[in-house]
């Protein structure tokens, strides 16, 4: 694991709360029981340690947090992208079309659709734009409910 990832694992766990991290969700996920504070303050503190992490890092981090099926780590990896989402290109869309798979709970598709994917395909060129918005019609023809929650939620008119 990577250096910014140890510190942010080792942050939530921390700021756990045995209270909440006994609430299981039905999305099957285990939890820390960190609040949705602690976890944005771990991220800022993450960035702040870790200063001028770029594009292929910042996913990099991502992926990892996300790869554990954790809560609280796959939250860190929703702020994580929606802090540098300046960085993040149309190409990242097949990353996050893997978390929207596997989130399996609106606390995480709803942030990334909302908080991420709307505004990344928002900031693209034309061109990128054209071909993203026929991903998102992709996504709300396909079977999987959160991909069809997720073009809808990005505030992205399809096709």
């Amino acid at each position: 694991m990577s250096d910014a990832g140890e510190f942010i694992d080792a942050g939530l766990q921390r700021e756990a709360s045995w209270e909440r991290a006994a609430d299981p969700g039905a999305d099957g996920l285990r939890r820390y029981g960190s609040s949705v504070g602690a976890v944005r303050g771990t991220v800022r503190d993450a960035f702040r340690r870790y200063r001028g992490m770029e594009h292929d890092a910042v996913l990099a981090l991502s992926s990892e947090l996300w790869a554990i099926p954790v809560f609280e780590r796959r939250l860190a990896a929703v702020v994580v992208l929606q802090t540098k989402l300046p960085l993040l290109v149309a190409t990242d869309l097949t990353r996050l079309e893997g978390f929207l798979r596997g989130a399996g709970t609106r606390e995480l598709v709803d942030p990334l659709a909302h908080d991420v994917v709307g505004p990344l395909i928002a900031g693209l060129s034309h061109r990128d734009a054209d071909r993203a918005a026929s991903i998102l019609a992709r996504w709300a023809a396909d079977v999987d409910p959160w991909l069809g929650r997720a073009a809808e939620l990005s505030g992205v008119r399809t096709r």
